[in-house]
C-alpha cells in the first residue's frame, strides 16, 4: 500500500522565519533510485536519558513510516522503507530530540586511530565540511551531578577523526572545533560516542540553529558570579530561539528567585522585572537593572507590565497552572507582549504527549511563530519560545478615555479652539500600532 507522502510535508523554522521543505521524498522511478542510493534509510536521534519513550512517539507522529531499529539510554536508530528517502536538509520537529541525522552504522574496537580510520570508510566519497563527536548521556540531567555537555575523550576522538581524513583539504580550518558552530549548508560528520569502544557514525546537513551545534549542545561555562544552574537554561534558551530582544528591553521573569536566569537577562543589558514570593540573592538584588516584586504572579497587578514586552517563566508547577498564569498576563488589554521564554515542568512523562496542545494554546494568544525543545540543560522539561511577527501593540484605551475627557472638558472651557486629536483615534493607532 503506498504511502501517503502529502502528510508529511511541513515547515521548519530558521531563526524566527518560516522555510517550507518536503520531510520525505516520495517513492522514485527506478532511474532516480540510482542517484538517491547513496542516501541512507536508517537516522539516528540522541536525546536526554530518559527521553526515550517521548522520541519514539514523536516519530510515529511525524514520520510515522519510520520503525525503531536500535536503541541505548539517550540513543535511538530508526529504519526508513527502501523506497522512500529524506532530503538533506530535513527537520522532523522532534521537542525531544537533541540531535538528529542520517545513520551509517557502528565501528567497535580498542585503538582509537583504527577506528578514526573505519570511520572514514564508512563515510564513503561523501565531502563534508565539519567533524562533530560527542558522548552519548550516561545519565539523567542532575543525577549525580551529571550535566550534559562536551567532554575531553570527544575532544581528542574529534582530533583523531581530523588527522585521519584522507581528503584533509575539503574541512574547513576550524572542522573540529565544537565552540565554532557549522556554517547552514555544511554537511557535517557526526560521530556519537555510544561507548568509549563503540562509535556510532552518521552525518547530517546544518541548516537549523541546534544542527549547527556539536550534538546539538552549547559549549556553555557557567560564569563565576551565576548563583545558580538557571543561568545556563537561560542563556541556551536565548541562543537557540534567537529572539530578537534588543538591550535595554524591559522583560518579566515569572519565578526569579534565586536569580540565575535573571543574571543571564541583565548581562545582555536587559531591564528585569522578577516576580517571586521568595528571596533573590543580595547580588541580584544590588543590579539597578533588576526590580523585585515580592508577591505571587496572580497578586501582580496588570499594570506593572504595560511597559513589558518580553517575558520568561521558569516556575515548578504543572504546564498547565504556568499556562494559565502567563494566558492572565498576556492576554490582559492593557499587556503587549511580543515575545516568550516559557519553562514547562513535565513531572510525569506521559505529560509530553500534551505538548502540541501546549504549543497550540500559545498560538491561540495571537503568537504565530511557536517553538518548543528539551534544551542541554533541561531536566524533566522543556522550553516554549514564542514570537509575534510582525509585532501589534494594544491601543491603550483606558489612557485614551482618560485624556478624551480631558480634552472635552478643555473644549468646553475654550469654545474656540479645537480639540486636539488623541492617541487613541483610529488615524493615531494606526500610524503606531507597530512596533519593529
Amino acid at each position: 500500500m503506498p504511502v501517503n507522502t502529502r502528510r508529511l510535508s511541513g515547515t521548519f523554522i530558521r531563526g524566527f522565519c518560516r522555510v517550507r521543505v518536503p520531510c520525505l521524498c516520495p517513492p522514485q522511478p527506478d532511474g532516480m533510485m540510482r542517484h538517491m542510493s547513496d542516501r541512507p534509510r536508517f537516522l539516528y536521534v540522541t536525546c536526554q536519558v530518559g527521553a526515550e519513550r517521548a522520541v519514539k512517539a514523536e516519530m510515529a507522529r511525524n514520520l510515522p513510516i519510520a520503525r525503531p531499529a536500535y536503541g541505548r539510554p539517550g540513543f535511538l536508530t530508526f529504519k526508513l522503507p527502501e523506497t522512500h528517502f529524506l532530503p538533506p536538509a530535513f527537520d522532523l520537529h522532534l521537542v525531544f530530540a537533541r540531535a538528529v541525522g542520517f545513520s551509517l552504522g557502528g565501528v567497535t574496537g580498542s585503538d582509537y586511530r583504527e577506528l578514526a580510520r573505519k570511520v572514514w570508510q564508512m563515510l564513503g566519497g561523501r565531502i563534508v565540511q565539519r567533524v562533530h563527536v560527542w558522548e552519548r548521556d550516561r545519565a539523567p540531567p542532575g543525577e549525580h551531578n551529571f550535566e550534559p555537555g562536551l567532554t575531553p575523550l570527544a575532544a581528542d576522538v574529534a582530533r583523531l577523526l581530523q588527522e585521519a581524513c584522507p581528503q584533509p583539504h575539503m574541512l574547513s580550518p576550524q572542522a573540529a572545533d565544537p565552540a565554532v558552530p557549522a556554517r547552514r549548508g555544511d554537511t557535517v560528520l557526526d560521530c556519537i560516542l555510544v561507548e568509549p569502544n563503540q562509535w556510532w557514525v552518521g552525518f547530517h546537513q546544518a541548516h537549523t540553529i541546534e544542527s549547527r551545534w556539536c550534538g546539538g549542545m552549547l559549549p556553555l561555562q557557567m560564569p563565576a558570579h551565576a548563583v545558580s544552574r538557571a543561568w545556563l537554561k537561560m542563556e541556551e534558551a536565548l541562543r537557540w530561539s534567537q529572539l530578537p530582544i534588543p538591550p535595554g528591553a524591559r522583560c518579566a521573569e515569572l519565578g526569579a528567585s534565586p536569580g540565575g536566569a535573571t543574571q543571564a537577562l541583565l548581562d545582555r543589558g536587559l531591564r528585569v522585572l522578577g516576580i517571586d514570593p521568595a528571596e533573590m540573592h543580595p547580588s541580584v538584588l544590588a543590579h539597578p537593572n533588576f526590580t523585585h516584586i515580592r508577591k505571587r504572579v496572580q497578586q501582580v497587578r496588570r499594570r506593572e507590565f504595560r511597559k513589558v514586552r518580553w517575558l520568561v517563566c521558569d516556575m515548578n508547577v504543572a504546564p498547565q497552572y504556568t499556562l494559565d498564569a502567563v494566558e492572565a498576563i498576556v492576554t490582559h488589554p492593557l499587556v503587549s507582549v511580543r515575545g516568550m521564554l516559557l519553562t514547562l515542568k513535565l513531572f510525569e512523562w506521559h505529560l509530553a504527549e500534551e505538548v502540541p496542545q501546549y504549543i497550540q494554546r500559545v498560538r491561540s494568544w495571537g503568537y504565530n511563530i511557536v517553538r518548543a525543545r528539551q534544551l542541554q540543560h533541561n531536566r524533566q522539561e522543556i522550553c516554549l519560545a514564542a514570537l509575534q511577527k510582525p509585532f501589534v501593540r494594544k491601543p491603550p484605551l483606558l489612557k485614551d478615555r482618560r485624556r478624551v475627557k480631558r480634552q472635552h472638558r478643555e473644549a468646553a472651557q475654550n469654545p474656540g479652539v479645537a480639540p486636539a486629536k488623541v492617541a487613541g483615534s483610529s488615524e493615531a493607532t494606526q500610524a503606531n500600532s507597530h512596533e519593529s
